[in-house]
This record gives C-alpha cells, sequence and structure tokens, in this order.
C-alpha cells in the first residue's frame, strides 16, 4: 500500500478522540512506542483487543516499524486520531 503520509506533511490530531470509545479499525493514530516511550509514530490500526489495546501497522509494510517490532500498543499509549493532513 502507498503510505498516506509523506516527508514534511503536517498533521492535526483529537487528542480527546478515544476518551469514551477505543479506535476503531483502519484509523490512523498518533502513539508512544512501547518500546521507546520517547517516540511517536503515526500508524493505521489493524486489530483492537476488547482491553482497547491495539496493533498498529505501517502502510508501507516492508519498511515500516510498527507492532510486528513493538507489539500491541495500550489504549493509554495512544495520544490520538489524525483528522487532518496538510501538504
Amino acid at each position: 500500500m502507498t503510505p498516506l503520509l509523506q516527508p514534511g506533511d503536517e498533521i492535526l490530531i483529537d487528542p480527546r478522540a478515544y476518551r469514551r470509545s477505543p479506535p476503531s479499525l483502519q484509523d490512523i493514530v498518533v502513539a508512544r512506542r512501547p518500546d521507546r516511550l520517547d517516540l511517536c509514530v503515526i500508524k493505521r490500526v489493524t486489530e483492537v483487543l476488547a482491553d482497547g489495546s491495539c496493533f498498529l501497522k505501517g502502510d508501507n509494510s516492508s519498511a515500516s516499524t510498527d507492532s510486528r517490532t513493538f507489539g500491541w500498543v495500550s489504549p493509554e499509549q495512544i495520544l490520538g486520531r489524525v483528522v487532518c493532513r496538510f501538504l
């Protein structure tokens, strides 16, 4: 799949998007990496467990560091849902 975001694109996130419900499949989110909390990633939600944990994948799967590398992401590590991108 061709990546939705390109270097230099800017995004707008909704930090309150998941206060009442977990992320939906295919949402694009900004999250802290579980193995490196000082780094944030922008990834697509591909699976959601009943407890709210999410499996995140990058659109460019052959070159993406995502949940296949760092595992499931807890709801507390999700900073918000991407609602807009600026080219």
